[in-house]
């Protein structure tokens, strides 16, 4: 049996959201480091909590693992002289590996004789690697980090205490002055600086010293404790694992309890209670059976229920603080106009390149207004759409929006009912910020989504105008989520615009407003590229395959709905024995048709019957392949390209294509780069690895 191993990192409180992370770094870089030193353990298991970090390895080998290792030398021609003697060079190179020549051997290598030797690689004792452990602490990173005193280390926060233990030895190393030890410390109020006896007792001292060191169990126990508190009070607590997750991050030991406010506060929307409740103070907003928010909450202390009626009083009066000043910016906010709002958007700038955000709102009720004629939409849908656009923004310079930031969009609907709107209006300006993350719903109302997308082509197309292209991680504007939204709209609803339409759509409008502000080649290439990199990652979500993604995308992009419908079937072919001979057919035209010199057949110059049948086969199916385009249908349009198969294979079977007869030569090329023309309109087939040949 071997030792444990125990390494606690002692911080100043983490925030909740970095705890999460640098637990699972912690433990993924001592697994790595244990493999590649060839230490052999029996488990490992990693904890956490806002003033720790900590990782426990049971059952650790005395010693790194013994290795036999093959070592080459140099070639037998300089390793042997003219009468097979051993040379200089094969000597030296054995007595440098620990070897004589007697433990020679020869291997070829590239049809190269050469000499080896085997020798053994003995393991090091652990004892004196696990120091190493210090660089495994030091290259934990963090979104964001800071430095302290005089110490060039940065972190996420200081790094107050250090926990090595191997068995009951102390591993010895230090960190920003902070040397290891066998101490370590409990909660910050309700436990002691502890002496650890050996790493098996970690999570039982902890315990002891009111500290729930594995976050799993914190987790359990404040999931144990809404449902207690559910039961004893007749109450819901709706689940929450983004709040769920934070507060076990917050907390050592958690205990739960319900408080109460007012009910006259429930008189504001429910999104502000519920707000106020989850991101101001990290509360559980707590309803009836029948899902009617109640004037309670349930809260999480850290610590035992010592004194509990005092604490829930003392969140009482938090929360009733932070409701009296939502209430008294809702009841300001509603003795000004919509009118008002609006006007004030002329006064705020959304960026310096692209003006101010009445004049973003302006060009977003323009493309609205274009989309909806394109779409063919209804007069009143359109009407609404169109007045969703004008008043989209209105909610931002309130005193709401001001203080509840996330609350955008939601306070704009309610403050639209109050002001009168129409309700499918009211619901387009909240919905116009949807996704808001990451597989995000999705507006639900054509509104919603026309103004969603017009806001996000105008944000998007005005930000890489101005040279604001995320670069890296960093994307200020959101870009890149903005983007995939849009696309997914799109695409969700079935809309039958090209992207390269609402490009250019979203462009005019900032020529429109400045007549000298003429979009660069450059600029339509970087927003056409940008495009194009969400559109990959939107159909990889789809689990669609990087080539076949690369074949669809070869050309414009198109009509999202219809080239992800492409990408699909195109995805399902490429495993397809039965579309082998339509793929090789397709493609080795594809392949011919780059040596074309000119493009316009001559019938005249047909001079077989199997060219014959190509042209003729060719010229009927352009037609039927483009109505099915036109109707967006993707498989019925491969399946009219499919119709050529047979005539390609028999043109290739009886004629030359390059011929020494020029005229011939160029006029069978011509035929082929037009029906390559027609292939490339679907996809650029070559760009797919067609797996049914394996």
């Amino acid at each position: 049996m071997g030792k444990n191993v125990l390494v606690e990192i002692g911080l100043e409180e983490l925030p909740a959201r970095f705890v999460a992370d640098a637990q699972k770094q912690l433990l993924e870089k001592a697994e790595n480091w244990l493999a590649d030193s060839r230490i052999a353990y029996a488990s490992i298991q990693s904890f956490s909590t806002p003033r720790r970090l900590a990782v426990q390895i049971t059952d650790v080998a005395e010693a790194q693992t013994s290795l036999e290792e093959e070592v080459k030398g140099p070639s037998l021609k300089i390793a042997q002289d003219a009468e097979g003697q051993w040379t200089k060079a094969a000597t030296g190179f054995t007595r440098g590996q620990g070897k004589t020549v007697d433990d020679i051997y020869t291997k070829d290598v590239q049809g190269t004789p050469y000499i080896f030797v085997t020798k053994q690689v003995i393991g090091r004792p652990t004892e004196e690697l696990l120091p190493q452990f210090r660089d495994i602490v030091t290259s934990l990173q963090f979104s964001k980090t800071m430095r302290w005193a005089d110490h060039k280390l940065r972190y996420a926060r200081p790094i107050r205490w250090l926990v090595a233990l191997f068995g009951e030895e102390v591993i010895p190393f230090e960190i920003t002055g902070v040397s290891t030890s066998n101490r370590t410390y409990g909660h910050r109020f309700l436990g002691d600086a502890v002496t650890l006896a050996s790493p098996a007792d970690y999570e039982e001292v902890l315990h002891q010293q009111y500290v729930i060191a594995d976050p799993e169990k914190r987790r359990q126990m404040i999931v144990s404790g809404l449902q207690h508190a559910e039961l004893a009070n007749g109450i819901t607590i709706p689940e929450d694992d983004e709040l769920l997750q934070e507060v076990t991050h917050l907390v050592e030991y958690p205990t739960v309890f319900i408080g109460a406010f007012s009910d006259s506060y429930l008189r504001l929307p429910p999104d502000v209670l519920i707000t106020s409740m989850k991101e101001h103070q990290r509360y559980f907003p707590v309803k009836s059976g029948n899902g009617e928010l109640l004037p309670h909450f349930a809260g999480v202390r850290n610590g035992d229920e010592h004194a509990l009626n005092t604490v829930v009083k003392g969140n009482e009066r938090v929360l009733k603080a932070r409701l009296a000043d939502a209430q008294f910016f809702f009841e300001e906010d509603q003795k000004q106009s919509i009118d008002y709002y609006l006007e004030k958007l002329n006064r705020i700038v959304f960026q310096e390149k692209l003006g101010t955000i009445g004049d973003k709102v302006k060009r977003v009720t323009a493309i609205t207004d274009k989309l909806s004629q394109w779409l063919d939409l209804d007069e009143e849908t359109r009407s609404n759409a169109i007045r969703a656009a004008e008043i989209c923004k209105f909610d931002l310079p309130t005193n709401m929006v001001n203080e509840f930031t996330n609350l955008q969009g939601i306070i704009g609907e309610t403050y639209a009912l109050n002001a009168g709107e129409k309700s499918d209006v009211a619901r387009a300006v909240a919905e116009h910020y949807l996704p808001d993350q990451a597989g995000g719903k999705l507006p639900e109302t054509t509104a919603g989504a026309l103004v969603s997308v017009a806001d996000k082509l105008d944000t998007v197309v005005g930000c890489i105008s101005a040279g604001l292209t995320p670069s890296g991680s960093q994307d200020p504007y959101g870009l890149r989520r903005q983007t995939t939204g849009l696309l997914k709209i799109v695409k969700e609803w079935n809309w039958h615009v090209s992207v390269e339409s609402f490009l250019t759509l979203a462009e005019q409008q900032y020529m429109d407003m400045d007549s000298s502000q003429e979009a660069s080649e450059a600029t339509r290439t970087a927003i056409d590229q940008f495009i194009r990199n969400r559109m990959t990652h939107l159909l990889k979500e789809l689990s669609l395959e990087a080539d076949v993604i690369q074949a669809v995308l070869a050309d414009d992009i198109g009509i999202i709905s219809y080239i992800a419908a492409k990408a699909e079937k195109l995805s399902h072919e490429r495993n397809n024995p039965d579309f082998k001979p339509v793929q090789e057919a397709l493609v080795r035209v594809l392949n011919l048709a780059a040596k074309a010199i000119r493009t316009e057949v001559s019938r005249s110059l047909l001079a077989t019957d199997s060219e014959q049948e190509l042209y003729d086969t060719y010229l009927a199916v352009k037609d039927d392949y483009y109505e099915k385009v036109h109707n967006q249908d993707a498989a019925e349009a491969l399946e009219q390209l499919s119709r050529l198969q047979g005539p390609i294979h028999r043109f290739f079977d009886h004629n030359m294509v390059m011929t020494d007869e020029k005229t011939v030569r160029e006029n069978r090329l011509a035929m082929l780069y037009q029906i390559a023309c027609l292939i490339y309109d679907y996809a650029d087939l070559s760009a797919i690895e067609w797996k049914q040949h394996i």
